[in-house]
């Protein structure tokens, strides 16, 4: 696996006849099972595989976790050497950036609901990093986890709209044995907020087994779900019912509903999301 750590050295790589298809893995780091499943994907269908690490500083809110979020790339570079990628590209904020820029993503509706109501430039600056990432990998196919969904709705449509020409893979969200959302936010829980968290996807579980009950009254429905969540420390920041492709609000559920459930929990500065992609 060669490590490249400017946009230069990757221009210089990728000059070279690449195998194709290229796939394509963006992350931040912190690389947990649910990073490498999606590696292992992209190794069984693609003949190269490109892993970036980019902790993306226009991603981050005012007292968001920029700062403290996971960076241990020796640690992420022995993991991506096992699953075998062929490239890991970790360029430094100076290099990838430059001083001189001044063109973020703009983005839709899309980014405006779910996590886009309290992280209101979130979706422009994982939109601009993406961007910036595909141009610069050139790949035939995006490799993307179904945990962060409303980011994976965000770059399929900024693909489709751009004329990039990138086939996006969904992957399933990959889970703890007790249920929990593989994240790299987890290990900023204590042991008491760890066993608490399982609760997440215990309510989303919930409100899936009553939409395939037949309830139709999506407040009804999230009661149910908050019940799960009662006692446990922390505050919600939302838990929604929204239709999978606008991420628009449901009301009531019909036959053809193809739904998001979808929870966002802080546990002190740790803010976890989850997600279930259902049909009514």
């Amino acid at each position: 696996m060669k490590l490249l750590r400017s946009p230069k050295q990757l221009n210089r790589e990728l000059r070279r006849p690449c195998p194709r298809p290229v796939g394509f893995i963006p992350t931040m780091g912190g690389l947990h099972e649910g990073h490498l499943e999606l590696v292992r994907r992209a190794r069984r269908a693609c003949a190269s595989v490109v892993v970036s690490i980019f902790v993306n500083p226009l991603q981050f809110g005012p007292g968001e976790d920029f700062k403290r979020y996971p960076r241990n790339l020796a640690r992420d570079a022995r993991a991506l050497r096992a699953a075998r990628a062929d490239v890991l590209y970790a360029p430094a904020e100076a290099a990838f950036y430059g001083p001189s820029f001044q063109t973020p993503v703009g983005v839709g509706p899309l980014s405006r609901p779910l996590c886009g109501k309290t992280r209101p430039a979130h979706f422009a600056g994982v939109a601009t990093v993406v961007l910036k990432l595909l141009n610069q990998v050139r790949p035939d196919r995006l490799y993307l986890g179904m945990k962060d969904y409303q980011q994976v709705r965000v770059i399929e449509q900024m693909i489709a709209d751009l004329d990039l020409g990138v086939k996006v893979v969904r992957v399933p969200t990959v889970r703890e044995k007790d249920g929990l959302a593989m994240s790299s936010r987890n290990v900023f829980l204590s042991p008491a907020e760890r066993i608490q968290a399982r609760l997440l996807a215990a309510a989303l579980k919930e409100g899936e087994a009553r939409v395939r009950e037949g309830w139709t009254d999506v407040n009804r429905i999230k009661t149910q779900m908050k019940k799960v969540l009662r006692g446990i420390s922390g505050r919600l920041d939302y838990l929604e019912i929204v239709d999978s492709r606008s991420l628009e609000p449901v009301v009531k559920l019909t036959q053809r509903s193809s739904l998001l459930i979808a929870i966002a929990w802080f546990f002190g500065r740790a803010r976890l999301i989850d997600s279930r992609l259902i049909k009514a």
